[in-house]
């Protein structure tokens, strides 16, 4: 470490990498000096949100995909997820009912007309979304929250009768409540405990391709007041976590307006789960201050985003760093909103959307699938997008991709019940978050967008230290 002034005594850390030229969560020790220097203050004494955690989605896509390869590779896989040693996943999520990322239409409600819910049976998840989430538990010291989201209700219970858009018949709406108190049951006697809920994935449809089922804000706040809240509570499960809206940030304020309108509404609201699909490049810090002021005790969850609409590239690191990546806004976005949609490298979108989600009261990020084949699927829609984690299951190859050591930055060194705390930096193009954790240290995260190596002047109160961060790169800095 250099130290940059002998008067006060410098600060211990140990700095981790991952960056354009190769290092994955590499442990730094030998740093260049640069003419560019860039000064951050940590003030932990400011302090903000509360972080619930960070990881990714069960689906069965992922699970099916575990499943075909060799018992040391899905092993391998799971652990760097889930184990201290891994990425230390805290936060994840899972669909009820079949989803895109579901190799076929199904649902846990069979039966038409069966309003008791009789015939109930998760039987679907049993030989893959179940192994895969009971052997991260495992593979799990700290244990991780799990969350819900439906897609949809069974056709039988929409009005118009298909797994694609439409809305719950009033008639189920006490139907549907019980679906999701006896999903818990179920899930439980598999020895899986779920933490929460989103209300629906995607409650403003997705175009009509694939499983969904559409509320306006007040809709769905009328079920969670009135149906959803209510059972839970009578089912004694009023201590699950229920999360309102589910979808693109740009329409955030109507959905916060509605879920927190006043007390009775309010009431059996968590809090709110966003998705970053209106623009993998702009945060939407507006938005986001906006839910924290309107709710500043209810959570506000990144709950699903990915490198969508492109296949996945294998073994290529350089790719995921280069500004080649389209999503569905490339082609598909209205002229007016395609300034929200440029091409932009997969490793940047991540590692500016967190921190942004960071700076601006978001406290928890679940990235979508874990695990895709080469294709980006499977997907019963082909709706192909990247994860952290590639395989080829005919060869029983797997990569380890950049996205999946950029996730790891904040997820296995920003742990549940951290709180985000306040810094000073001199440089606004050197994006910088920190996290004070319950054990004491400090994580502070910085991403350096830019093509010129920084060097970086770090103090905590009358102690600092100097270190560089190279070009592209993005690194955890540790202070115990």
């Amino acid at each position: 470490m250099i130290s940059c002034n002998s008067k006060v005594k410098t600060l211990s850390v140990e700095v981790f990498e991952t960056s354009e030229t190769g290092n994955k969560l590499s442990k730094i020790t030998e740093f260049k000096n640069s003419g560019e220097k860039v000064s951050i203050k940590l003030n932990p004494e400011e302090t903000f949100q509360t972080i619930t955690g960070f990881g990714g989605a069960f689906t069965e896509s992922s699970a099916y995909l575990l499943n075909t390869l060799s018992k040391e590779n899905r092993k391998k896989i799971i652990e760097a997820y889930f184990s201290k040693e891994g990425a230390n996943y805290s936060l994840t999520r899972t669909h009820m009912n079949s989803c895109d990322f579901s190799l076929s239409n199904y649902s846990y409600t069979p039966v038409e007309g069966d309003k008791n819910l009789e015939h109930f049976t998760i039987e679907e998840d049993k030989d893959d979304l179940i192994p895969f989430i009971k052997d991260a538990l495992a593979a799990s010291t700290d244990g991780f929250k799990i969350f819900g989201s439906p897609w949809t209700a069974a056709p039988w219970m929409k009005d118009n009768n298909k797994w694609v858009g439409g809305k719950l018949l009033p008639e189920y709406y006490d139907t549907w409540a019980l679906f999701f108190s006896k999903y818990v049951d179920a899930y439980k006697a598999e020895g899986i405990d779920i933490w929460g809920f989103t209300v629906e994935n995607e409650p403003l449809g997705n175009g009509n391709n694939w499983e969904s089922m559409h509320y306006t804000p007040d809709e769905m706040t009328n079920f969670v007041q009135n149906h959803l809240g209510p059972k839970l509570e009578t089912d004694g499960k009023g201590d699950l976590k229920i999360l309102g809206y589910d979808q693109n940030r740009e329409h955030l304020k109507e959905w916060i307006d509605s879920q927190f309108k006043n007390a009775e509404a309010s009431k059996y609201f968590d809090g709110t789960a966003i998705h970053w699909y209106a623009s993998t490049f702009e945060v939407f810090p507006e938005e986001l201050q906006y839910a924290h002021n309107k709710a500043p005790s209810k959570l506000l969850i990144q709950s699903e985003a990915c490198v969508d609409a492109q296949v996945p590239v294998w073994r290529d690191d350089a790719w995921y760093w280069k500004k080649e990546a389209t999503d569905w806004g490339w082609d598909w976005a209205p002229e007016k909103d395609k300034y929200l949609h440029p091409k932009y490298a997969p490793v940047n979108r991540y590692a500016r959307d967190i921190i942004g989600c960071l700076n601006n009261w978001v406290d928890g990020w679940v990235d979508w699938n874990m695990v895709l084949d080469t294709k980006g699927g499977p997907n019963w829609f082909k709706n192909w997008c990247i994860a952290p984690v590639i395989v080829n299951p005919d060869t029983d190859e797997v990569y380890f991709t950049p996205l999946y050591y950029t996730m790891a930055h904040f997820s296995k060194y920003i742990r549940p019940e951290a709180k985000i705390i306040a810094l000073e930096k001199s440089d606004d193009k050197l994006m910088a978050t920190a996290a004070q954790n319950p054990d004491g240290s400090i994580a502070v995260v910085l991403f350096n967008e830019s093509k010129s190596l920084k060097t970086i002047n770090l103090s905590l109160n009358e102690n600092n230290v100097e270190f560089s961060i190279d070009a592209q790169a993005i690194q955890t800095v540790v202070i115990q």
